[in-house]
């Protein structure tokens, strides 16, 4: 038997890079060189005993993923703007391994890419950690590597951390802060990711030169409200907060999400017909709560 194609991915002791790893193993039609910056900790170790190559990658350094890339059929890039909190440093990572992928001729690159809003709307929003990503999936098509971006909506693990229900202060309900409006919003869980990007490497001819919105569904903030309501047995409310209010709550990145909102608000596209086609098993926001009850423990 012919020996797999090997796809590399980044970021695979991550989220993201995580559920693209395991769901790229369990459908055996490629190989997996699995980067990370530690092969000690546990979720490299997890990867190896499914059966990836784990090696050791630096997305600062060029002899470094020129090793990872090397021999490589395709590759899953996701860089984390959160991590140094720096745009340019996030373009710098995206544009090495485009070069890289050109360089080494590679047939299949899936990046996990987002718009440049700042370009779309002439400056007049700017979401960094859309920017760079939006910089990144524009050059790679310029270069003329064969890509597809992967646009994902927001992760519905962010309502168990930053917009987890929050008390009220006038009484027994909680309320969640996101400053949407009446405009519904795309939202996924990172797990559901994986199963999508795997069967876009299985489909080239469908997906390349594409840009992709992976949604699970779209819901107002008062159905997500609902939903947690439901689920958790406690009343949870709309805060209905401006995207105006919402820049001046002070703490880093407000104007930031406060922006992204406003970008939602435009209703990128997203396409959860299409993600369901290509996760069939992609979960619901209820199922996800349902799944995680145990982060609302104390509400």
């Amino acid at each position: 038997m012919a020996s797999k194609k090997v796809i590399t991915v980044f970021g695979a002791t991550g989220a993201q890079g995580g559920s693209v790893a395991r769901a790229i193993l369990e459908s055996k039609k490629f190989a997996v060189r699995a980067v990370t910056r530690d092969v000690t900790r546990p979720k490299a170790l997890e990867l190896q005993r499914l059966g990836a190559e784990v090696v050791k990658g630096d997305l600062n350094d060029k002899a470094s993923v020129d090793s990872a890339l090397k021999g490589a059929y395709g590759v899953f890039l996701v860089t984390n703007f959160w991590d140094a909190l720096n745009k340019d440093k996030e373009v710098f990572q995206g544009k090495l391994v485009a070069d890289t992928a050109k360089h080494l001729g590679l047939k299949h690159v899936v990046y996990s890419g987002l718009e440049n809003v700042k370009r779309l709307t002439d400056g007049k929003l700017q979401v960094p950690h859309f920017d760079s990503k939006g910089e990144v999936e524009e050059y790679f098509w310029s270069i003329g590597i064969p890509t597809t971006s992967v646009r994902v909506a927001a992760y519905f693990e962010n309502f168990l951390t930053a917009w987890r229900p929050v008390k009220a202060s006038d009484g027994d309900y909680y309320t969640l802060a996101v400053p949407m409006g009446d405009v519904p919003m795309d939202g996924i869980s990172v797990a559901d990711i994986g199963a999508a990007v795997s069967n876009i490497f299985n489909s080239p001819e469908e997906f390349l030169g594409k840009a992709v919105g992976l949604s699970a569904e779209a819901l107002t903030v008062q159905q997500y409200a609902d939903v947690l309501s439901k689920v958790l047995g406690k009343k949870v409310r709309d805060a209905k907060i401006t995207p105006e209010v919402f820049e001046k709550l002070g703490f880093p990145a407000a104007k930031e999400i406060a922006d992204m909102c406003r970008f939602y608000q435009m209703k990128p596209d997203r396409d959860v017909k299409l993600t369901h086609r290509l996760n069939p098993k992609v979960k619901s926001f209820s199922q996800f709560i349902s799944e995680n009850q145990g982060a609302f423990k104390g509400m």
